[in-house]
């Protein structure tokens, strides 16, 4: 059994059956990231040179043959020569211009056949119009995210590449704030399989998964 294999609990995630708020019974200040404005570029981009560093396995026989390159899984878009230039006739909004850096993985065959992998990055330029928030004590941050892939390419120079790929570039204005959300509690969750109470974990078994906070709902006078 999960939240999602045959589980009936009304206390799981997914769908909204009936009226949607019979159930909430509370109130939470959360802290979370708050998306203020987005967008995605998406282009083609021809001649981007890779200077390939850290091969896998190291020393290949040259030259070697081009096979695909896509962006790093959980490698760090990074954001320098950051601009935000708000527009005078309308002060919410601003001019944002950056440069965004990817990191990309580079899969190639040596001349001897063996697959490797070697490290590269693509670095663009980006200037979009997007919301943001006036200043506060809570900082504004610009952040990116990016997708590359690319299988068309060649061998243009020692552990250099010269290739053609597609780039999704998604840059969100964000910052860090204290939301207050209604909700519907604490889920219920459901056993992988039937827990076997025993001597080695006393009391274990019955202690609630969630902190709980009981009193009365007016505050305290001093």
């Amino acid at each position: 059994m999960s939240f999602y294999i045959n589980n009936t609990n009304p206390s799981r995630p997914g769908p909204i059956m009936g009226n949607p708020l019979n159930g909430i019974c509370e109130k939470i200040l959360i802290e979370t990231t708050k998306i203020f404005d987005a967008c995605v570029s998406q282009s083609t981009e021809t001649g981007i040179v890779l200077a390939v560093t850290d091969l896998t396995p190291a020393a290949p026989a040259l030259p070697l043959t081009y096979v695909s390159a896509a962006n790093t899984v959980n490698g760090p878009v990074t954001i320098t020569n950051l601009v935000v230039d708000r527009i005078e006739s309308s002060p919410n909004y601003a001019n944002v211009s950056a440069t965004v850096t990817i990191p990309v993985t580079v899969t190639y065959r040596d001349a001897n056949g063996v697959l490797g992998t070697g490290n590269s990055t693509i670095t663009v330029n980006k200037s979009v119009i997007l919301f943001v928030p006036q200043p506060s004590v809570t900082p504004i941050n610009i952040s990116a995210s990016a997708v590359f892939s690319s299988e068309i390419g060649s061998y243009t120079a020692e552990n250099t590449f010269t290739v053609t790929g597609c780039l999704q570039v998604i840059l969100r204005v964000t910052a860090v704030v204290d939301v207050l959300v209604p909700s519907y509690g604490y889920p219920v969750i459901p056993p992988c399989q039937a827990a076997q109470a025993t001597s080695a974990c006393p009391g274990l078994f019955d202690m609630p998964l969630y902190p709980t906070a009981t009193g009365p709902v007016a505050p305290p006078r001093f």
